[in-house]
């Protein structure tokens, strides 16, 4: 039972120095918008285009909406903040904050393992992607994806939820995360702990393990194509996904495999930004907007908003 005697916290974010919190504003505004405006162009566009209704696509927007709600559920109260000065939040609206974020985590994590899988059989097995990879297949995928993602949430934020919290209210962080709030609590975290750990080796470590594995495979496959144009342009998709994917799991895997006491905020705060911030915002140049069928489907998107 939840004895929590706090009812707000205060959000100290990523500084503490009023002559930067415009700059941050501004920096983060654009950012926040880069990663709606681009992952919600995905989504209009996939829906709106038939041709693109596949399991690769589907896969990419799925992607972008998760996107989405990992930004949207933590830059808007961020923004609110540096603005208007009002940095608490309540404990409901941080509970609600660490549950959105925790599903989109455990959701991207395993939707990058699902879509480097799409990505193996479509290469490796060309003449059996569509029997393999076919409608049924990818509901099933995404199930797994949102059932995985919520046992995830509903696991960690109820956990959080059964901690007591007496005082001091003060989050050396950005937005409502578990490693600073088991810092917070005055009751033992060693199950909190344990639960984490055991997440971030099964999502984090295994998912990243997988999708390395099905890289792995889909660069043998490249090595075999004949043409050096071919090769060039496998190469490139294939490292830049690899670079984002890495740019995703690391930090994550650094974040969440550490004990509660062993966390260094300032340092930290960075760190989270690369998963929460930069990762939603590349996640639509690097997977759709070098896409030919995507930019073919933008425009049609752009041409109908034109009429």
């Amino acid at each position: 039972m939840n004895s929590s005697f706090v009812t707000e916290f205060l959000i100290l974010g990523l500084t503490q120095k009023p002559e930067l919190q415009g700059v941050f504003f501004i920096v983060f505004l654009c950012v926040y918008l880069m990663a709606f405006l681009g992952n919600m162009l995905i989504v209009i566009a996939i829906i709106y285009n038939n041709t693109l209704h596949t399991p690769m696509y589907v896969l990419l927007l799925a992607l972008a909406a998760v996107d989405i709600i990992c930004t949207t559920s933590i830059i808007p109260k961020m923004l609110e903040a540096m603005l208007t000065s009002g940095n608490t939040i309540s404990y409901g609206g941080c509970m609600t904050q660490l549950f959105f974020f925790t599903w989109s985590l455990g959701a991207e994590m395993v939707l990058f393992t699902t879509m480097a899988y799409d990505r193996y059989v479509a290469i490796c097995f060309p003449l059996h992607y569509s029997v393999i990879m076919n409608r049924h297949t990818c509901v099933v995928l995404l199930s797994i994806v949102m059932v995985i993602a919520m046992i995830n949430s509903f696991i960690n934020t109820g956990l959080v939820l059964r901690l007591s919290f007496c005082g001091p209210n003060t989050i050396d962080h950005f937005f409502c995360e578990i490693p600073p709030l088991l810092s917070l609590s005055c009751t033992p975290v060693r199950v909190n702990e344990v639960m984490v750990y055991i997440a971030d080796i099964t999502l984090a470590v295994g998912d990243f393990t997988l999708t390395c594995i099905s890289y792995g495979f889909i660069i043998a496959a490249i090595l075999r194509i004949r043409t050096a144009e071919g090769k060039k342009k496998a190469f490139s998709t294939c490292s830049s996904h690899l670079i984002v994917v890495s740019l995703y799991y690391s930090p994550v895997i650094y974040t969440y495999i550490r004990p509660a006491s062993s966390y260094s905020f300032e340092r930290d705060k960075i760190v989270t930004a690369l998963y929460t911030l930069v990762t939603p915002t590349l996640n639509p140049i690097v997977y759709s907007f070098r896409n030919k069928e995507m930019q073919a489907g933008i425009q049609k998107v752009f041409a109908f908003l034109k009429q």
